[in-house]
């Protein structure tokens, strides 16, 4: 995959990675890894470093934010993360069988997943469900170009998926999204 983007992952793609997951013998943790990659656009370093008092607010409970620390996002760039409903009550069912401290992505040892590990985990879900050219990027890409299409709905700018996806440059985030020839045509007819 060398010198190439990841592809985006399709409504239908994120189905049945979701399905996968909640068929394997760690169904919350391997839900909450997906749900991390595709409602977050969390990086596989980011999804391994993510520890609970990231997550959880003064009273223990899950909050409505991930306040990524700088110490564990590329280059520093820790940033806030509001919390998709769905990512929201997978965080709620891990935290349940937790004890709130420590990483909240955790191997079968019960230690804290590697980001190598990560990346290995999403290649065996990506081969197993025959998804090619698909890596644990698929879901950042998929989640920094749904919301670049969405955000003019929410009055927001391509600033505020620069932000959400932790790019210091809009450059950087504008070559994450993918073009819609759809979209592209429709916008011609209109002109």
């Amino acid at each position: 995959m060398a010198g190439r983007q990841a592809k985006t992952l399709s409504t239908d793609h994120i189905d049945e990675l979701l399905y996968f997951a909640e068929t394997s013998r760690h169904p919350h943790r391997n839900r909450l890894i997906v749900l991390l990659s595709v409602k977050a656009g969390l990086r596989a370093a980011e999804i391994a470093k993510l520890t609970w008092d990231m997550i959880l607010d003064p009273s223990g409970e899950v909050g409505s934010t991930i306040e990524l620390h700088d110490k564990v996002a590329k280059k520093g760039g820790g940033r806030s993360v509001p919390l998709h409903t769905d990512l929201r009550q997978a965080l709620v069912a891990v935290r349940h069988q937790s004890t709130g401290r420590g990483p909240v992505i955790r191997s079968q040892q019960g230690g804290a997943m590697t980001p190598l590990s990560i990346v290995v985990w999403f290649h065996r879900v990506f081969k197993a469900l025959d998804l090619t050219g698909c890596s644990s990027h698929s879901g950042r890409r998929t989640f920094i170009t749904r919301a670049a299409r969405l955000v003019h709905k929410t009055g927001g700018s391509l600033r505020d998926v620069q932000l959400l996806a932790g790019h210091r440059s809009i450059q950087t985030t504008q070559g994450y999204i993918d073009g819609d020839t759809d979209a592209q045509r429709k916008l011609v007819s209109l002109i």
